[in-house]
C-alpha cells in the first residue's frame, strides 16, 4: 500500500481537500500509477456540482492525467513498471463488439463499474481516514497514485513532457477529433465553433489541419478571440452584439450557413443553434459539449429533412489506445499544439485555485 497525497471531494458543492490517502497494489488486469500532471476539466466540476446523476462520494476525481507506471497486476503484457502512460477514460479493450466495430470508440467492456466509481472487480483501491473513496471515469488523476484497468491505459513516447500531455487524455483530443474524425471536415469549408474554451480552441485547431478556409469561432467573452486566431479563427462574433438569434447571424454571414458547427459548451439552447446555422442539403453539426442530466434538445423536423445531419461525438472519436500515442507523436512532431493551452501551471495543493480560474474564463 502506498501512502501519498490526493485531493478528495468528500461531498458535492465543496472544494477538493488535500488529504492523505491510502492506494492499494493493483490487482490482476490493473496498473498503478504515479501521476506527474493533471489538467482540470469542466466534467470534474460538473461531477462536483452535485449535478452528475452518476456523481459518487467521497471520490478522488480527475481524469486528464499523465505519469509512470509504478507497479503492474498480475496478467498485465501492456505497459511495465517505468513506462510512460496517459489513463484513459474511455478504454479500448479490442474484445467487445464496439471495440471490434470501426464506427465507435465507446468500449464498453467496464463501463457499468466506471459509472459506479469502482474497480472492474467492484471495489475500491482508494481509502482516507478509514473510508472507502470511489474512483471517477476509472481515471482518478487528483491524486499522486492511482490504480486503473490494463484497458484504460496508452503507453506514450518517454520523451513526452508530461504537464503538456496530460490534456491529451481528454479536452485537446476531444475537440481535434470531433473536427477531423466526427465531422471529417474538408479543405475549403466554412465552420462555427460554439465556445472557445479548450475543446473549442482544439476543434478550431482540428478545422485549420483539416484545410478549412472559413473557422468562425463564437464566444460572449471577447477576451477568448485572440487566443482562437492564434489557433486558426478567421474570425470571431458574440452573440450579444446583435438583436437576431446566433444562427440567423451566421446564415447572413455565410451564404446560407455553415458547412459545419460544432458545439463547445454544453447549452442545449445552443446546441439547436449550432444545428439551425448549418447549410440546408448537407450541413452537419457535432455535439461535443456534455449538457446536464435530464436535460433534452429540440428542433423543427424540418430542419434535418432539408439535409441537416446532427451529431455526436465522445472523445472525439479516437480509439483510445491506439490513438493517444499517435496523437503525442503528432505533438512531438509539431502537427498539433499542445503547450498553448496551458494558460496556468499551479502546484498540486493549489488545485481549488485551478478551478477558480477555469470558472472565471482564464
Amino acid at each position: 500500500v502506498i501512502k501519498c497525497k490526493a485531493a478528495v471531494a468528500w461531498e458535492a458543492g465543496k472544494p477538493l481537500s488535500i488529504e492523505e490517502v491510502e492506494v492499494a497494489p493493483p490487482k490482476a488486469h490493473e496498473v498503478r500509477i504515479k501521476i506527474v500532471a493533471t489538467a482540470v476539466c469542466h466534467t470534474d466540476a460538473y461531477t462536483l456540482s452535485g449535478a452528475d446523476p452518476e456523481g459518487c462520494f467521497p471520490v478522488i476525481l480527475g481524469h486528464e492525467g499523465a505519469g509512470i507506471v509504478e507497479s503492474v497486476g498480475e496478467g498485465v503484457t501492456k505497459v511495465k513498471k517505468g513506462d510512460t502512460v496517459i489513463p484513459l477514460y474511455i478504454p479500448q479493450c479490442g474484445e467487445c463488439k464496439f471495440c471490434k466495430n470501426p464506427k465507435t470508440n465507446l468500449c464498453q467492456k467496464i463501463r457499468v463499474t466506471q459509472g459506479k466509481g469502482v474497480m472492474p472487480d467492484g471495489t475500491s483501491r482508494f481509502t482516507c481516514k478509514g473510508k472507502q473513496i470511489f474512483h471517477f471515469m476509472g481515471t482518478s488523476t487528483f491524486s499522486e497514485y492511482t490504480v486503473v484497468a490494463d484497458i484504460s491505459v496508452a503507453k506514450i513516447d518517454a520523451a513526452a513532457p508530461l504537464d503538456k500531455v496530460c490534456l491529451l487524455g481528454c479536452g485537446i483530443s476531444t475537440g481535434y477529433g470531433a473536427a477531423v474524425n466526427t465531422a471529417k471536415v474538408e479543405p475549403g469549408s466554412t465552420c462555427a465553433v460554439f465556445g472557445l474554451g479548450g475543446v473549442g480552441l482544439a476543434v478550431i485547431m482540428g478545422c485549420k489541419v483539416a484545410g478549412a478556409s472559413r473557422i468562425i469561432g463564437i464566444d460572449i467573452n471577447k477576451d477568448k478571440y485572440a487566443k482562437a486566431k492564434e489557433f486558426g479563427a478567421t474570425e470571431c462574433i458574440s452573440p450579444q452584439d446583435s438583436k437576431k438569434p446566433i444562427q440567423e447571424v451566421l446564415v447572413e454571414m455565410t451564404d446560407g450557413g455553415v458547412d459545419y458547427s460544432f458545439e463547445c459548451i454544453g447549452n442545449v439552447g445552443v446546441m439547436r443553434a449550432a444545428l439551425e446555422a448549418c447549410h440546408k442539403g448537407w450541413g452537419l453539426s457535432v455535439i461535443v459539449g456534455v449538457a446536464a442530466a435530464g436535460q433534452e434538445i429540440s428542433t423543427r423536423p424540418f430542419q434535418l429533412v432539408t439535409g441537416r445531419t446532427w451529431k455526436g461525438t465522445a472523445f472525439g472519436g479516437w480509439k483510445s489506445v491506439d490513438s493517444v500515442p499517435k496523437l503525442v507523436t503528432e505533438y512531438m512532431s509539431k502537427k498539433i499544439k499542445v503547450d498553448e493551452f496551458v494558460t496556468h501551471t499551479l502546484p498540486f495543493d493549489k488545485i481549488n485555485e485551478a478551478f477558480e480560474l477555469m470558472h472565471s474564463g482564464k
